[in-house]
């Protein structure tokens, strides 16, 4: 029975095909900055809401975000989609998240169209602003916690096909000195640089370099010193800090340190200090048998250059989802090995027949993953107990 299912969700994401990658061309040729994904997000939800799913919008406090949901019945296991389709500011499409929607569309198509007499819900979360906001991690702070979902599953493209199981917790600050402005030839005296404080709290990351962790990574840049000459004492200076380690509960802790460095810098130079603390995103925990349950029907499909999971990878919001609920993202190769997201290479690669085959693949990987956890729930309760067993390490 479940053989048949999926040959028949296989078939559906093949007659989907040519509204799915025109979809996906559409919103690469429209790319958007999140959080003002309005038309990717008019064509996702209208396709959604023409299938019979109800459509949730502004969900999480966040306009371009919704939740559709569509139900096989009543009772079973709630299985979530998630996608995202923001650009990069000042590139467009070199992610590849314009090919997200519409898999998953294709994907939820299918996975109706073979839907047995076992009941479940299916629910498709649109997660916007990914690349600038951590749209997940907003939504999450703003009380959307994505714990109604017994698993959760995403898309993406890459250099290869494959899971993760690991990727670096990471904490971000806005930091800003604010002190008084002074003629620096005529009246140094009565100046109070916020440059110099900033300085100073980049001299002090770099002490604490010595006294961290290997896994641990800092990073600074000024923005703005609001345009001050060099011959005039600059009231302000703002700049972006980032932390990262291999979990968050670390980058928790070098928080407090780099609090005090900030802390510190400004009673040096007798400014003031304005911390904001923009967002924290978790290191994933990994599911291997939700990504041996992907990587299997990758492998059973054809998918192109399958290899193992990635085991060094950058932050993404989808952890702070993969703490609350079993999750894990199939990534489906449609670059040349050694392309790395936010690079010329992938957005050359949007529109090409690579990047539509993957589309095509990922929709058939996520529909028969769900399609075996609904028809086989031992499957199901497995991936919750891992998860559970993971998280209470994680919390130790």
């Amino acid at each position: 029975m479940l053989e048949q299912q999926i040959d028949q969700a296989n078939a559906c994401v093949d007659e989907q095909k040519p509204v799915l990658t025109k979809m996906a061309d559409t919103i690469f040729d429209h790319p958007e900055i999140g959080p003002n994904e309005f038309f990717a997000v008019r064509l996702l939800t209208d396709y959604l809401t023409a299938h019979g799913f109800q459509v949730e919008q502004g969900v999480g406090g966040i306009p371009t975000a919704f939740r559709a949901i569509w139900k096989n019945g009543e009772g079973g296991p709630n299985l979530g989609l998630l996608c995202e389709y923001d650009a990069l500011p000042g590139m467009g499409h070199g992610c590849g998240h314009h090919m997200q929607g519409p898999c998953i569309l294709g994907a939820a198509a299918a996975i109706q169209k073979a839907a047995g007499a076992k009941p479940f819900t299916l629910t498709v979360y649109g997660t916007p602003a990914e690349e600038n906001l951590s749209g997940k991690y907003l939504m999450i702070q703003n009380g959307c916690t994505f714990e109604e979902l017994d698993a959760a599953l995403m898309m993406h493209g890459g250099p290869a096909t494959q899971t993760d199981i690991k990727c670096l917790a990471i904490a971000k600050y806005n930091l800003a000195y604010h002190g008084i402005a002074a003629h620096a030839a005529l009246q140094p005296e009565s100046g109070r640089s916020s440059l110099d404080a900033m300085c100073l709290a980049f001299h002090g990351m770099e002490c604490l370099r010595e006294h961290v962790a290997d896994d641990v990574r800092l990073h600074y840049n000024i923005l703005d010193t609001g345009g001050t000459p060099a011959n005039v004492v600059p009231s302000l200076t703002r700049a972006e800090i980032l932390v990262r380690a291999d979990k968050v509960s670390a980058v928790r802790a070098l928080m407090v340190r780099l609090e005090k460095i900030f802390q510190g810098a400004a009673m040096m130079t007798e400014t003031r200090t304005e911390i904001k603390v923009t967002k924290v995103l978790d290191n994933k925990i990994p599911n291997l048998h939700l990504n041996d349950l992907l990587m299997k029907y990758a492998r059973i499909l054809g998918a192109p250059n399958c290899q193992p999971p990635r085991k060094k990878t950058g932050s993404t919001d989808f952890a702070n989802v993969m703490h609350r609920v079993p999750g894990s993202c199939i990534r489906v190769a449609f670059v040349e090995k050694g392309a790395t997201a936010h690079s010329q290479e992938f957005l050359d690669a949007g529109k090409t027949t690579d990047a539509h085959k993957a589309i095509v693949y990922g929709a058939k990987i996520l529909a028969s993953t769900v399609l075996e956890l609904v028809d086989q729930p031992e499957e199901l309760q497995a991936i919750q107990q891992e998860f559970k067993e993971r998280l209470a390490e994680e919390q130790k």
